[in-house]
């Protein structure tokens, strides 16, 4: 009876699994499905404790009840510009869980399939977890946010590979030696800091949902190790919507996932070459008269309206040009900010309305008819390079066409360059207004004055 209503409980799991994460492509539904989510792995939890006959619960509850403080406080208290590298640590944390249960999972007589899948769930989490380290190092430019390249990298990373497969070799024919063992979470654990750090900066979206995936087919891997099928069933859907989601995002970013990888792209100051033009600054009052004029405004964001946490002025922006009158939209780049949908994320906080926030391929044809454009510490994935330079890194790059627009306000800080370290030649386009300061400051200004 018992056994039955486990069976039950792994298919209900499932299937809740399933529908949260088709829930979570849509803004309107996606709190639900993260919810849906948490309530499966409850009762995947539950079901898998029955399954293996555990009695005593108490250590159980114990790290049950810290990681709920840990995980609500987390929640409540990380500040939305932070939420890139707290992804980087649950990535990373989800490996090193993988690592644990595929060594916790290592007993006499195992067969090869088996000793085959322990490993993968070794080797997958461990380069998951100080990947994911790496990642999170580079987002709160902890370790620099630059690509790092030497000499004769490629044959260091080949000989750590070679050793690995050895290692791992050597561990399947001889699962008692616990010497092999080591050496196979040794090198997983080197192999994730060498796989990281020639990524560059720019291109920690990319890796975030990369390891994202790399996270899920750990905890497939150990599934297999530990015979749970709706472990199997999570760590593959988990996989596979990483890697769909990589496969979008090196898409948008006209890129191969192996350029992404191995081409260092993203390092500081890729590019030297000056661009001549005349910057054109703007006050908040002048650009407030040009505002009441438009009758269609694109708002673009970028990292720079994370860093001000400037989301709700945003918004107060957006609804006090809708009653003068101005049709209102938001333009999101699939690479804006530090991780995948990391904008959708801070309007939706806002109560932005979801219908309003247009992908990049929506947004781009309406560009000519727009009135004002306002770009919000975004950076590259605005940049005219990507048209029309060849020589520029990002060349071939889909970007958001903000310079087509009529009249462009980029807010910025300063003339820095973006993530990137690419230089921007909107900012001298004839039709740019330069908003200098913080942006959630600028934008409260021209909302005092709407008001």
């Amino acid at each position: 009876m018992l056994d039955s209503a486990i069976q039950y409980a792994y298919i209900v799991s499932a299937a809740l699994f399933i529908f949260g994460l088709k829930q979570l492509g849509s803004p309107a539904t996606a709190r639900r499905g993260n919810m849906l989510s948490a309530v499966a792995m409850l009762v995947a939890i539950i079901a898998a404790l029955l399954d293996q006959g555990i009695v005593e619960y108490q250590w159980i509850l114990i790290g049950f009840a810290i990681g709920a403080v840990i995980g609500a406080a987390a929640a409540r208290l990380v500040e939305m510009t932070s939420m890139p590298e707290m992804v980087a640590l649950f990535n990373g944390s989800g490996g090193m869980a993988s690592l644990l249960v595929g060594w916790a999972a290592i007993s006499p007589g195992a067969g090869t399939f088996t000793l085959v899948t322990i490993v993968l769930s070794i080797l997958i989490g461990g380069l998951t977890f100080t990947g994911s380290l790496i990642a999170y190092g580079k987002l709160s430019e902890k370790l620099g946010s630059g690509a790092v390249m030497f000499k004769g990298q490629q044959v260091v990373n080949s000989l750590i590979v070679l050793g690995i497969i050895a290692a791992a070799t050597m561990f399947c024919m001889e699962p008692a030696n616990p010497q092999w063992l080591y050496l196979v979470i040794g090198l997983a654990l080197v192999f994730g800091v060498m796989a990281v750090i020639p990524i560059g900066g720019a291109d920690m979206p990319v890796v975030i949902s990369l390891l994202n995936s790399y996270s899920g087919l750990a905890a497939c891997a150990a599934g297999f190790a530990v015979s749970n099928n709706i472990l199997i069933v999570a760590g593959a859907l988990v996989g596979a919507s990483g890697i769909i989601l990589t496969q979008i995002m090196c898409k948008a970013m006209n890129r191969s996932l192996s350029n992404v990888l191995f081409s260092g792209f993203g390092s500081v100051s890729t590019e030297t070459s000056v661009v001549e033009g005349e910057i054109k600054p703007i006050s908040v009052d002048d650009a407030y008269y040009v505002l009441e004029a438009a009758s269609n405004v694109v708002i673009v964001p970028g990292y720079g309206m994370a860093v001000a946490q400037a989301q709700h002025v945003v918004k107060e922006l957006q609804e006090l040009l809708e009653e003068n009158g101005a049709e209102v939209n938001y333009g999101i780049h699939p690479v804006a900010g530090r991780m995948p949908g990391h904008m959708n994320v801070l309007l939706a906080e806002a109560d932005v309305p979801y219908d309003q926030l247009l992908e990049m391929d929506e947004i781009n044809p309406r560009m000519e008819s727009v009135d004002v454009c306002i770009v919000i510490g975004a950076n590259d994935v605005v940049n005219p390079a990507a048209r029309e330079n060849e020589s520029s890194p990002i060349y071939g790059m889909p970007v958001i066409n903000v310079d087509q627009a009529r009249t462009v306000f980029v807010l910025k800080r300063s003339m820095a360059s973006g993530f990137a370290g690419i230089e921007n030649p909107l900012f001298y386009k004839d039709n740019t207004r330069m908003l200098f300061g913080d942006a959630k400051e600028s934008i409260g200004g021209l909302v005092r004055e709407f008001s």
